[in-house]
């Protein structure tokens, strides 16, 4: 589309830029409705550590995020609806495993949206899946192979939500990425409808642009859609989308490390989706980068929280970005018209401005982020420049009669300069309805009527620390059906479940069915649940488990040096010792395709696997040996205490190495 920008030029300017006036006026008619910023917690397994954190610290973050007037602000938290695969960077538990079972207590979704509405009751609620638990997709695990049981299958999560936490949902949307249904919208319309759920707007399809064209032919999908869901537009739409009428959203956008760049990719996209494309919302993957490192788009969050065993968490520069709107504006404002109050500066750089629905309060946000300083991870971003600029703004309209502006100013910083974040300025006077702004590279200004903004701080968290060695987890401290403190699965779906003696309480991996999948995860077949530091190298590594014929359980295993998980957990290299009730053996792949030991065994009940790797010259094995000097220490292994459950201890090195070239691998099995 045309990006229309109403300026005179009228000489240079002392900073050497373009000196233009800028007419903000709503007598012309205004633009589109504001929709609101958004985070994501999902897509998947995403805020998984922020769970586990003291609740001092955990309830700052939350304030960060949440809270109005505070920080971020948030105006729309959207999270996944588990279903059992695995979604980028780990696997979230669907409500239904099978059709008979119907569970919420499962997965953290369900607290994070309580904790959100407390900090901030206005703010709305949007689910989505990534995956699908396998009942759910017959023969060709297409969760559109019955659209009225996969559609019965979104009701209940949503219904589930208000039942049991009174949760309103707000919106939901059809498969995050992936093709979209046509028959599949139109029957999740009907059963929200017949569920007693008119008021859910259905988001489609989070995924391009090509709905448009289907909506533009089908009245009765038009009807069944109330918003375009677009991901990673690059701030650019389509006339097809525009003409259907619609609210268009960048549902899912960012994804870029949050360091200074990141923040000036935010605060770019923010003012330029609606500049260029006419998002009217903007939602950021994700909320916050709260899983392991070297998992996949590691610190692609609004913030930083990877140490809950420390309480150390970051809040990073993206967070004061959204504030430069969120804490100015609420949903339902009104953008002005890209005639006059919209538009492009014109020395690099752009600009937007709001309005609330009685025309008392107004808001203008001004952005010059610079092209490589404002790089997102994608899609690619053309070249242009930004340079020093002055400009004249001329206020008509309903506000033609303020007199002076609020001030709040960021600037990013890069090389040596140092960074200034979410400043409030003196107020601007405005004299008959005019005022001058010099503008520099890389500045975001907020200037509005609106009076209750802040900056919110807490004391200095505490310090980072590596993940805490010797450790040990026997579950019995959980309730029935959670997830335990530290541990980010990656395929599979893991629950706390009490059973027979000797043990109390158990983690069992829940699915017995492929899923219907979002990635190449699930195809190795094996469920995989990581802890601990990628960085480890020399481990002691102990776990219980039981091994049977039940539910198709065909073995268990515990590794060391896994490099990677996300959607290439299936191809990570690794020292993996896999325990059949006939065999085992250890590999240096998840797919047990490079056997280095292999020997028969009869091993059905409960069982204790061993694994303890160390140094990098030579491959040594012993096997079926209790070894009786631990590797890290007597008092290391002193104060893991008992066996039962799971303990390690570590010597850590530099660099991780692959399974070749150990100088000791001792395993044992009892």
């Amino acid at each position: 589309m045309q990006n229309l920008l109403l300026f005179t030029a009228c000489a240079l300017s002392a900073l050497g830029g373009i000196f233009a006036q800028y007419v903000f006026d709503d007598t012309v008619g205004l633009g589109r409705r504001f929709d609101g910023i958004g985070g994501l917690s999902g897509g998947g397994a995403t805020s998984r550590l922020l769970v586990n954190y003291p609740e001092q610290q955990r309830n700052e973050i939350l304030d960060y995020l949440f809270k109005p007037k505070f920080a971020a602000s948030l105006q729309i938290l959207k999270v996944e609806i588990g279903g059992d695969a695995q979604s980028t960077d780990g696997t979230e538990a669907s409500h239904m495993h099978e059709s008979w079972d119907e569970n919420y207590q499962r997965g953290y979704e369900w607290w994070l949206m309580v904790e959100a509405k407390k900090r901030n009751p206005d703010i709305l609620l949007y689910g989505l899946p990534w995956a699908f638990p396998g009942w759910l997709g017959g023969d060709n695990l297409s969760p559109y192979s019955d659209p009225n049981r996969t559609a019965i299958y979104i009701v209940k999560w949503i219904q589930g939500a208000k039942r049991v936490y009174n949760l309103t949902i707000d919106f939901v949307g059809i498969w995050n990425e992936r093709q979209y249904d046509i028959t599949y919208i139109k029957t999740l319309r009907q059963e929200l409808d017949t569920g007693g759920l008119e008021h859910v707007r259905i988001v489609a399809a989070d995924g391009g642009l090509s709905i448009a064209n289907d909506i533009a032919k089908d009245a009765e999908l038009a009807s069944a859609i109330d918003y375009i869901g677009v991901h990673y537009p690059g701030t650019e739409s389509s006339t097809a989308a525009i003409e259907t009428g619609k609210q268009l959203w960048a549902s899912e956008d960012y994804s870029t490390f949050n360091d200074m760049t990141g923040g000036g990719c935010w605060a770019r996209i923010l003012n330029q989706n609606y500049v260029n494309g006419l998002y009217t919302s903007t939602i950021s993957w994700n909320l916050i980068a709260s899983y392991y490192r070297g998992l996949p788009y590691y610190g692609d969050g609004l913030m930083t929280a990877v140490s809950p065993w420390s309480g150390n968490y970051i809040v990073e520069s993206p967070i004061w970005m959204t504030a430069h709107t969120s804490q100015f504006t609420n949903i339902g404002w009104s953008y002005l018209s890209h005639k006059a109050g919209v538009g492009k500066l014109a020395n690099g750089g752009s600009y937007v401005s709001l309005v609330s629905p009685d025309r008392k309060d107004f808001s203008i946000i001004i952005e010059t982020m610079s092209r490589n300083h404002s790089l997102c991870i994608r899609p690619e971003l053309p070249p242009y420049t930004v340079t020093p600029q002055n400009i004249t703004v001329q206020l008509q309209g309903s506000m033609s009669g303020i007199t002076q502006l609020n001030v709040w100013y960021s600037k990013l910083g890069f090389g040596h300069l140092a960074a200034t974040m979410f400043k409030k300025l003196e107020p601007i006077k405005i004299v008959d309805g005019k005022f001058t702004l010099n503008l520099a590279v890389d500045e975001i200004f907020t200037l509005s009527t609106v009076s209750t903004a802040q900056k919110g701080t807490y004391p200095t968290p505490p310090p980072n620390k590596p993940f805490p060695v010797p450790y040990k987890e026997d579950f019995e401290s959980y309730q029935e059906h959670s997830e335990p403190n530290n541990f980010a699965q990656q395929t599979g779906s893991f629950e706390v479940i009490k059973t027979d003696p000797p043990h109390n309480n158990v983690l069992r991996q829940m699915v017995t069915s492929f899923p219907c999948a979002w990635c190449q995860a699930e195809l190795a077949n094996l469920s995989i649940n990581l802890i601990g530091n990628v960085h480890w190298a020399d481990i002691d590594l102990e776990v219980e488990a039981k091994l049977g014929d039940e539910n198709g359980t065909s073995g268990v295993f515990v590794a060391a040096r896994v490099a990677n998980g996300g959607c290439n957990a299936d191809s990570s290299p690794g020292i993996y010792f896999f325990l059949s009730p006939q065999t085992y053996r250890v590999t240096t792949d998840l797919g047990r395709t490079k056997v280095i030991l292999w020997n028969s065994q009869n091993r059905v009940g409960w069982n204790k696997l061993q694994l303890i790797v160390q140094g990098r010259t030579w491959l040594h094995v012993m096997s079926m040996v209790r070894v009786l000097e631990p590797l890290c220490g007597p008092s290391s292994r002193d104060s893991v205490g008992g066996t039962d459950g799971i303990t390690f201890c570590d010597r850590p090195v530099d660099t991780p190495c692959d399974g070749h070239g150990l100088d000791t691998l001792l395993l044992t099995v009892s």
